[in-house]
């Protein structure tokens, strides 16, 4: 029993393992966009080498895999193997989908780039970003002039009095507007100690936030900023003696730092987006290539290999049928768990086997049926010289019992005759046993040049006037086979031809390659130009016992295409009643060839 596995080809790996791979990579990608996200929109950097390598991964890998689909399928259509047409529309089918769905998404995508792009460049972005640094500067520019105003026109001494001294509580004092607290310091052996510290009412709700443990700086003027120490603040430092250092601290407005900060960094993503739009063609490039065409190849690698798991069972089917057709029936398909088609595999495979049944049925009542027919044609056979052989006899014994004397005058001819026709059952049997018997067949590499001369050699003298034409046989070509019964061959076609002839004409022998399947053949034809075969005769030819000849048995053609069928080979013919005929016969070709 044969079985046909219903599984796909030229698949490097199925659609399972695909998707793993697509889902592994998915996930590399995912582990470095976070370097690549970071890196673009708040560096305002193109993705470095790394990152392309990695991203660009994903559709390497599937358009590898996709090339290795495509030249599979490109060689079922080259080869034209059964079921491509039908492949090739299925795969026109989910192309002209995946197209017709993806088309409308990648034109929208890239309008609404275009359209995001063209609303920021109508932005004045830059036009806001420098206006607002501007108002920054000169909202500091006038508390400057605001502390410097206060600074000249405040009696310092007064405010801090001593009945504010460093153990006294930070309770608000009449500061001007905007001053925050004043804080003395006076220089002692081990350091600065605080002297007075008064608080304003600005900053009544935390009073010490601004309390520092020394003075920031020992020369008079404005401290330098430093951030977060002076979150909010300006610092002064006047000296008013030599031992002591007054620092006066100036409210700037809650959240003035907070804010400044907040026009920085958004002035610095306005560079950044400003350096993204001069690329975008190329983070366009970058993100179709990363998150669209990664799709694309994968729907097509599962098309090619969906096409392949949906037409293969079609295919081996179809196959399995044109086997069973050619007689064939120890075929079975066998189907994938799951399958859809599983139904009508069981039942061709039900049905296949139904037929195997009924043509054993059938055979062993044709086997019976021929056998009769050759028991009843060799007895007709056998029973036509028995005649002669029996006259003969009676014909010596009368004489003998007659005139004994004279029996010399007859005894010759009738002892030849019984010889005759003893030989010609002798013969006959021969070629029945040969007919009938199984084949004991002693194979060799055998030269097909060299056994047709050997063949011909007897007969060239015989028939002067037949013409053998063997000058198209390769006498490099060797079969595997019985040389005797090759020899056989030859001879049962060699002699029909020349009967076909009538004893004079040309016969062509000829030897050709011929490729079947995944097999090579030599292919021996033999060609007479004789007068051909009637129409109701070519059916005939191989049935046993059948003659056209006055002396003929009827087994020599079906002896040649049993010998043939037990080399693995074939044998046919073409004839045309006054065109000659043509016997062809296809053997097994050696390797050696």
């Amino acid at each position: 029993m044969k079985t046909v596995k219903t599984r796909p080809q030229h698949s490097i790996l199925n659609v399972r393992g695909l998707i793993f791979i697509y889902i592994l990579l998915c996930i590399l990608t995912v582990l470095f966009s976070r370097s690549f996200f970071t890196e673009t929109l708040y560096e305002g950097k193109v993705p470095g080498r790394l990152n392309l390598v990695v991203f660009f991964t994903i559709p390497a890998v599937l358009l590898f895999f996709l090339s290795v689909s495509a030249v599979g399928f490109l060689g079922d259509v080259i080869a034209r193997r059964p079921g491509v047409k039908f492949k090739t529309r299925l795969l026109a089918y989910f192309f002209v989908t995946v197209v017709f769905a993806a088309a409308p998404l990648f034109i929208v995508t890239g309008m609404s780039i275009n359209e995001i792009i063209r609303f920021w460049r109508s932005m004045e972005a830059d036009a806001a970003k420098t206006a607002a640094q501007i108002f920054a500067v000169d909202n500091y520019r006038f508390h400057n002039a605001h502390l410097d105003t206060i600074l000249k026109t405040t009696n310092w001494n007064a405010v801090m009095s001593p009945s504010r001294g460093a153990g006294a509580a930070a309770l608000p004092a009449a500061l001007p507007a905007d001053i925050a607290s004043v804080q003395d310091f006076r220089r002692t052996e081990g350091g600065w100690e605080e002297a007075a510290y008064v608080s304003g009412a600005i900053i009544a709700a935390d009073m010490a936030a601004d309390r520092l443990d020394a003075p920031p700086s020992e020369t008079e003027g404005y401290v330098t900023r430093e951030l977060p120490r002076d979150t909010d603040l300006i610092r002064y430092v006047s000296l008013p003696s030599r031992t002591l250092v007054r620092v006066i601290n100036y409210h700037l407005g809650d959240g003035f730092d907070e804010g400044r900060a907040v026009i920085e960094k958004q002035g610095e993503r306005f560079d950044v987006i400003d350096i993204l739009l001069d690329n975008a063609r190329i983070l366009m490039l970058f993100y179709f290539g990363v998150f669209f065409v990664p799709t694309l190849l994968m729907t097509a690698i599962i098309a090619i290999s969906f096409t392949r798991r949906v037409t293969n069972p079609i295919v081996e089917l179809t196959e399995a049928t044109r086997r069973v057709a050619e007689g064939d029936f120890s075929i079975q398909i066998l189907a994938r768990r799951g399958d859809e088609l599983g139904l009508l595999i069981r039942s061709f495979n039900a049905m296949v086997q139904d037929l195997e049944k009924s043509r054993a049925a059938l055979v062993k009542a044709e086997k019976i049926s021929i056998w009769q027919n050759m028991a009843q044609q060799l007895a007709h056979e056998i029973k036509n010289p028995l005649t002669p052989i029996k006259l003969s006899a009676e014909r010596v014994l009368r004489r003998w019992r007659g005139d004994p004397d004279h029996i010399g005058e007859i005894i010759e001819d009738s002892m030849l005759a019984i010889i005759q026709e003893t030989e010609g059952l002798s013969t006959l049997l021969n070629e029945f046993k040969t007919l009938s018997k199984p084949a004991e067949l002693s194979q060799s590499w055998t030269k097909i040049g060299e056994t047709a001369e050997e063949v011909i050699a007897p007969y060239r003298s015989s028939y002067p006037e037949v013409q053998f034409n063997i000058d198209y046989i390769d006498h490099t070509l060797s079969v595997k086979i019985d040389k005797h019964r090759l020899v056989q061959v030859l001879t049962n076609l060699i002699i029909n031809a020349i009967d076909a002839m009538d004893g004079k004409g040309v016969i062509e022998i000829r030897t050709d390659i011929v490729q079947k399947r995944e097999v090579r053949f030599c292919r021996l034809s033999v060609k007479d130009s004789g007068k051909g075969m009637a129409n109701d005769i070519i059916p005939h030819v191989f049935t046993p016992y059948y003659t056209t000849k006055d002396s003929g048995t009827g087994l020599g053609l079906p002896i040649v295409e049993r010998i043939i069928n037990d080399h693995g080979g074939s044998i046919w013919f073409n004839s045309a009643e006054g065109a000659g005929a043509t016997f062809f016969v296809d053997i097994p070709l050696s390797e050696e060839a």
